[in-house]
């Protein structure tokens, strides 16, 4: 089986906190669906996501896996029971938080933003699933509010990163008035009818109280990058890449 290519991320203040964000390059899947699609929801042959999956936890070194049937919204589950890469989740949600070990959390994307979190200590982490709805609903500040009141944390001890993603220049969103509330405006560029998502997160993150320094973002976009990333706006049957984030 071939190895899928990563980006990873280390926060240097947790060491003991491993990121990941995956590409579409290694792996085996054929088709719209090549070749290193991660996900059982999209159309590709099951065996081959599975193969795609063990290969990437074997890659890796994680143990258990959890992820969620996301639905764009901002339900979280913390402490859920793991799974394996044979399963497919069925329940509905787009965060994750835990603080079981070597349980690689996962959030499945193809534009989408996931968007990585652990605490100074490196005893919780979370993984959110955050499109341009998730950016309406405030998810990126009400996901750090409601980590750090489960765990009672301080927002000040928490670090983000941001995975590539769908970038600025490529976000376009024809009908922004009435998609996005006016109060986001300062986000929209009226002459290219785009929106910077990427700001967008992390001012949402510094309202939830995360210091400036602590926020991290890997400025990839995937629908420009389309030989190294899935995009949905590029075409709607493709696979999913993933963010995963895990303690050591």
């Amino acid at each position: 089986m071939s190895n899928i290519a990563v980006f990873t991320h280390t926060f240097e203040a947790v060491p003991n906190v491993s990121c990941a964000f995956t590409t579409r390059c290694g792996g085996t899947s054929a088709n719209e669906f090549a070749s290193a699609n991660l996900s059982y929801e999209v159309g590709d042959e099951q065996d081959t996501v599975y193969h795609n999956r063990v290969t990437l936890q074997k890659q890796l070194g994680f143990v258990h896996w959890q992820e969620l049937r996301q639905v764009h919204g901002d339900e979280i589950v913390f402490d859920g029971a793991p799974s394996g890469a044979a399963q497919k989740s069925l329940r509905a949600g787009d965060g994750l938080a835990t603080t079981d070990k070597r349980n690689a959390l996962m959030v499945k994307t193809a534009d989408c933003q996931p968007l990585l979190l652990t605490h100074r200590s490196g005893n919780y982490i979370a993984a959110l699933h955050v499109g341009w709805r998730g950016n309406v609903l405030g998810f990126p500040a009400t996901g750090v509010k409601r980590f750090c009141l489960h765990y009672k944390l301080n927002p000040k001890d928490v670090f983000a990163v941001r995975g590539p993603s769908l970038g600025p220049i490529a976000a376009e969103f024809t009908n922004f008035a009435q998609e996005f509330p006016a109060t986001y405006k300062s986000f929209f560029d009226p002459d290219t009818n785009t929106v910077d998502l990427w700001a967008m997160t992390r001012a949402q993150l510094l309202a939830a109280g995360v210091p400036d320094e602590n926020i991290h973002g890997l400025d990839l976009c995937t629908k420009t990058l389309s030989d190294s990333f899935f995009s949905y706006r590029n075409a709607r049957t493709t696979g999913r890449q993933a963010g995963l984030i895990w303690i050591n």
